[in-house]
């Protein structure tokens, strides 16, 4: 066996690992900071594929910013999480069933599964052998795949905007800037003019 194979089972096993404790974990802490590791781990699996581009990009975007937002919405958001898990024992033999049913269809999926002759030389080599791999994802998600690029961009805005939503508290008893009210102020009522006598303080 050698470096790389015992590399590739170390990620694949620390990837289900972390996917599997971001699920079972109770605290939602812990669960944010597993899916962490199930990126990194997976970040590694695309390095040993050739990949490094998409792995940068996985540990640059995914690690440095969709699990740093997560963890900061968890930690930030007041939730009852005992009241929660008191809520999910009653649709978990639903879920059981939806999750059942996946698994058989991954397992008839993965039975039908067949490589057509040749895909290693189309895996190594994308558009042609002078393209690198980074020009060559430019090309696919640039060229090819615009329209659905920047509608997984407005996904991701609309869940930072729905992120900023969940944490907007308005607390009482603060002041707070009205600009509209500053704007349309009446300078009569806003300014008094005070007649101060020599000698005389206010």
């Amino acid at each position: 066996m050698s470096v790389a194979d015992i590399a590739f089972y170390a990620f694949a096993l620390t990837t289900v690992a972390g996917g599997l404790f971001t699920v079972l974990s109770r605290n939602p802490v812990h669960s944010v900071l597993w899916l962490i590791l199930a990126f990194l781990s997976s970040a590694g699996l695309f390095v040993l594929l050739g990949a490094e581009f998409i792995a940068m990009l996985l540990m640059i975007v995914y690690v440095g910013a969709v699990a740093v937002l997560f963890l900061f919405v968890v930690m930030m958001l007041d939730i009852d999480f005992a009241a929660l898990k008191a809520e999910m024992a009653r649709y978990m033999p639903l879920a059981l069933l939806i999750g059942v049913i996946i698994l058989i269809q991954l397992a008839m999926a993965y039975g039908a599964w067949h490589t057509s002759d040749g895909f290693q030389t189309r895996l190594a080599a994308p558009i042609d052998g002078s393209v690198e791999n980074t020009a060559a994802l430019g090309l696919l998600i640039y060229d090819k795949y615009l329209i659905l690029f920047q509608l997984a961009g407005l996904i991701l805005l609309v869940a930072m905007i729905g992120a900023i939503v969940l944490t907007l508290r308005h607390r009482q008893n603060i002041k707070r800037q009205d600009i509209l009210a500053q704007m349309f102020r009446d300078p009569a009522k806003a300014m008094e003019l005070k007649d101060v006598k020599p000698g005389q303080g206010l």
